[in-house]
């Protein structure tokens, strides 16, 4: 699944290709993939003569800047974006389909048809499910110190449960998360409301770190992800623990184990995470 890093890399990537570009039509193919509204033939027509200015971020979220409205889109696991000319044969798995006024087109490919869209007039798009449910991300000035200690003394959740609960920070996921508690040294079974304020504060500055470097990289390649261009990410080659099961810890030489915790996938170095009760 995309996480923070790679949906960034893809606005960054998307903002060369469709800015300034006005929507002449709407094909949606696979109807479900839009929640808002509930009505396709008004989500299709809303969204004829609308330019695109700018590309926002929340957390995971894509934030489309239109004239009136704001499409926010959640690409959810395996949803991309292309931009290509109308005349390009459709791939399979091509669901919705924008058509620019000047013949090219912004197409979402979705494998297992997860993602989502809603759409928003201008202004209410932070009000309402799904941007309200969110927390800061580790860009957001409003993750502070302060704000990540309240937050995580008042739950009794792993710490692995907690850093994923897109409440309490955006953005974050499975293999962000793995990385930065490895590199904090946190294991990722400690109660989120025992981590004492000095390893919250290293959770955090790891979290803002690691998020940074795999940005600088364009994120990481995982199975299928690309970014908008075809591209694939490169923080592949620097992580310490996720998907490094049974590899020497680049840091002690000991094993990578990988557990379940929450259903989720978790990978550790027992050594370097030494769980304290």
């Amino acid at each position: 699944m995309p996480e923070l890093p790679e949906v960034e890399t893809i606005r960054k990537t998307l903002k060369q290709f469709v800015l300034n570009k006005t929507i002449d039509h709407v094909d949606v193919h696979w109807g479900k993939i839009i929640k808002r509204p509930d009505d396709l033939e008004q989500f299709k027509m809303e969204l004829v003569g609308q330019t695109i200015h700018d590309i926002l971020r929340k957390g995971k979220f894509l934030l489309f800047q239109l004239d009136d409205y704001v499409l926010v889109s959640h690409l959810r696991m395996e949803g991309k974006y292309r931009v290509t000319k109308s005349s390009e044969p459709l791939k399979k798995h091509t669901h919705i389909i924008f058509s620019f006024t000047n013949g090219e087109e912004l197409r979402y490919n979705d494998v297992r048809k997860f993602g989502t869209m809603h759409l928003f007039k201008k202004g209410e798009e932070m009000k309402s499910k799904p941007l309200n449910l969110l927390g800061p991300d580790p860009f957001d000035p409003a993750f502070t110190t302060d704000y990540f200690i309240n937050k995580l003394k008042k739950t009794e959740r792993v710490i692995k449960s907690a850093l994923l609960d897109q409440g309490i920070v955006a953005g974050l996921g499975n293999i962000y998360v793995d990385e930065t508690l490895f590199r904090a040294g946190v294991h990722p079974l400690r109660q989120a409301n025992k981590l004492t304020h000095k390893e919250i504060t290293e959770v955090r500055k790891q979290a803002i770190v690691t998020i940074q470097e795999a940005v600088k990289q364009g994120g990481t390649t995982i199975r299928s992800y690309v970014n908008g261009q075809g591209e694939m990410g490169m923080f592949q080659q620097e992580l310490f623990v996720y998907g490094q099961e049974d590899k020497a810890c680049k840091k002690c030489g000991k094993q990578i184990i990988k557990m379940k915790i929450g259903g989720r996938g978790t990978h550790i170095c027992t050594t370097c995470q030494l769980l304290k009760r």
